[in-house]
């Protein structure tokens, strides 16, 4: 296990309760992972022996594979449980079966929930390890995490730099991570979309907040592009999608009044036609599937870093 350094927690719950130094840490440690994905055998021994489990209340694509890629390169035992197959459906409760499966040896639940604060209750009553995989419009700190290094790897210090987040921020988690951990890094954080997507609450988290476009589109050095996630909604927030691509989408257009060298993210999974088009998000600007690969070292590296922190305080 690599020296923990700063990071003393069994547990990442989000970022809005981590410092500065504890968010470049986990980059950094990122960093050393990243050259496992380009060996031949794509194993480190750093979690021989743990079980890593899966319990996602939520469907997902990306952030499943990447976790569980991530487990298996670091050579540990996985288990994947989705809400169907658990005891939840029974009427057991959360915490019961945090309980159950941690006493067959599991070391780390990751854990995807609809409900905002269920990773923590989880680490509340648990021995084990709890990584929030997303909870409710809470926050996803591991993409967070992933968004920043992916800055991090094209910029070097984020401090004063320029970001800007478009679209869905009423739901969502991925925004509120960004927010949090942009900020303590030192960086200008925007928030753009329709009234109705962003609460003006935002603004007690030091944010500036546009409502159009096409006003900031060269004050930004970064555009990371969110998904309308019309999952979450309950009644219309906005007229039409078209309407909303009108007044929001990224597309050529767009992209040729920004910076130069700015820099297209988005979190997935893309609503091509709406949020951005294909032309952008499969351009010489997108880092989107950079991002992606990213994911997998600072998920790595956040199961290392908590791990390792139970075992150096007698977990």
């Amino acid at each position: 296990m690599p020296d923990t350094g700063v990071w003393t927690r069994k547990d990442l719950l989000g970022l809005e309760e981590l410092s500065r130094e504890e968010i470049e840490h986990i980059l950094d440690t990122a960093n050393g992972f990243k050259e496992i994905s380009t060996r031949s055998i794509k194993k480190a021994p750093a979690l021989r022996g743990k079980v890593v489990l899966n319990l996602f209340f939520e469907p997902s694509t990306r952030t499943k594979a990447s976790f569980s890629l991530a487990a298996q390169r670091l050579s540990a035992d996985l288990v994947d449980i989705v809400k169907e197959s658990s005891s939840t459906v029974k009427g057991e409760t959360l915490v019961d079966t945090g309980r159950n499966l941690e006493a067959m040896g599991v070391d780390i639940v990751i854990i995807r929930h609809q409900q905002a604060g269920a990773p923590a209750l989880l680490a509340r009553s648990l021995d084990a390890c709890v990584v929030n995989a997303g909870d409710g419009t809470h926050e996803h700190p591991t993409q967070g995490l992933l968004d920043i290094f992916t800055m991090r790897e094209k910029f070097g210090d984020l401090a004063g730099k320029k970001i800007a987040l478009v679209g869905d921020i009423t739901h969502s988690r991925v925004a509120r991570s960004n927010i949090w951990g942009l900020r303590k890094l030192g960086a200008e954080v925007g928030l753009i979309g329709p009234k109705t997507l962003i609460p003006g609450a935002f603004k007690d988290l030091g944010v500036n907040i546009h409502h159009n476009l096409d006003e900031v589109l060269d004050h930004y050095d970064v555009f990371n592009i969110l998904r309308i996630q019309m999952e979450r909604q309950h009644k219309g927030l906005f007229p039409s999608v078209r309407e909303y691509h009108h007044l929001y989408g990224i597309d050529a257009g767009r992209l040729a009044r920004m910076k130069p060298d700015v820099v297209i993210m988005h979190p997935g999974p893309i609503n091509r036609g709406i949020e951005i088009s294909q032309e952008v998000a499969d351009g010489e600007n997108s880092v989107i599937l950079r991002q992606v690969r990213n994911g997998l070292a600072v998920r790595m590296a956040v199961l290392v870093l908590v791990q390792s922190a139970k075992e150096s305080h007698g977990g």
